[in-house]
């Protein structure tokens, strides 16, 4: 089967603010994320793509516009592998969201937990959003496989908490484990899809080899992950 680099989008607006995003309307790069996007049309230089998937979020196709235009590829638009919907949660800022009684589920029991839905925005369950972003990855690469042949090479541009949880099924961890995952912005992970089990060849490459960015200053001492993903700014930001 073909190889998926996952790409998380660039730093957005929302990072900065320490909003939880969802599928709020009109949440771009910021000018840091434009720069990440940017910057991997040189990271990736020499990847050969014939394929490239994105979420249908702005952040999301921003980040897409470099590397597409540099392989000459138009982006495909996939629903599956679009945020969470995070219902009542959305916009919110996530200091008050730790707030919530829902936050200690969705840290230690993740498969249990169940966004809110609210007048604007329907909520879904973790499981839910697991099992629609495994299945649209396991679509498009099947689909890639077949035409493009077992090594062709593909990108699929998403959010923090859809690649989690397709590397947490790739290697075989409880959605409830998945938080253990870390996934910066503009971060690649490559899962190749064998005949017989998905291999995890890369996570969280940032490209740099500081370790800055792998000490976020939006870490919990407590453990708890950033819902929606961290902001990727270093301990010295």
């Amino acid at each position: 089967m073909a190889y998926c680099i996952l790409i998380r989008h660039g730093r957005s607006t929302a990072n900065t603010q320490g909003v939880l995003a969802g599928w709020l309307p009109g949440i771009g790069l910021d000018d840091t994320g434009r720069d990440q996007a940017a910057a991997l049309v040189d990271r990736l230089a020499g990847t050969p793509f014939v394929h490239l998937a994105s979420s249908p979020l702005q952040r999301c196709l921003e980040t897409t516009e470099p590397l597409a235009a540099a392989h000459g590829l138009t982006v495909e638009v996939h629903e599956g592998i679009g945020e969470c919907r995070y219902g009542a949660w959305t916009g919110r800022p996530i200091k008050e969201l730790a707030e919530e009684p829902l936050w200690r589920d969705v840290q230690d029991r993740p498969s249990e937990a169940t966004f809110p839905s609210s007048d604007d925005y329907p909520g879904e369950s973790i499981a839910q959003m697991s099992q629609r972003a495994v299945a649209a990855v396991a679509e498009i690469d099947a689909a890639v496989t077949a035409e493009h042949g077992p090594h062709a090479v593909w990108g699929a541009f998403s959010h923090g908490d859809i690649i989690k949880s397709v590397l947490a099924h790739a290697v075989g961890t409880p959605l409830d484990q998945f938080q253990r995952l870390h996934v910066d912005p503009a971060s690649m992970s490559v899962i190749h899809f064998t005949d017989t089990r998905p291999m995890l060849l890369r996570t969280n490459d940032t490209g740099t080899s500081t370790l800055q960015p792998a000490i976020p200053k939006d870490a919990s001492s407590a453990g708890d992950a950033t819902v929606g993903g961290g902001t990727g700014l270093g301990s010295q930001s």
